[in-house]
């Protein structure tokens, strides 16, 4: 299978479109489609500092692992 690379940006509407492809009317194709990780890379890095600061609070630091072992435990229980 032959493969074209295209890098377009998706439309308000949601949709992407092709031209100037080098393929046949009524040719079959699979179309895979990939997101820009460095999107993804971006949030992934936003999260780890959130996470970093929300640990440093003093809150944080006062629960223990056992206040936590309960907190994980009821939440599996539904509670």
């Amino acid at each position: 299978m032959l493969a074209y690379k295209r890098v377009v940006t998706v439309k308000e509407s949601g949709s992407i479109v092709l031209t100037d492809l080098p393929l046949q009317p009524g040719q079959r194709v699979e179309v895979v489609v990939f997101a820009d990780e460095e999107e993804q890379k971006e949030r992934l890095r936003n999260l780890r500092a959130l996470l970093k600061e929300s640990q440093g609070l003093p809150q944080a630091k006062a629960i223990s692992d056992d206040e936590i072992a309960e907190e994980v435990a009821a939440y599996r229980a539904g509670k």
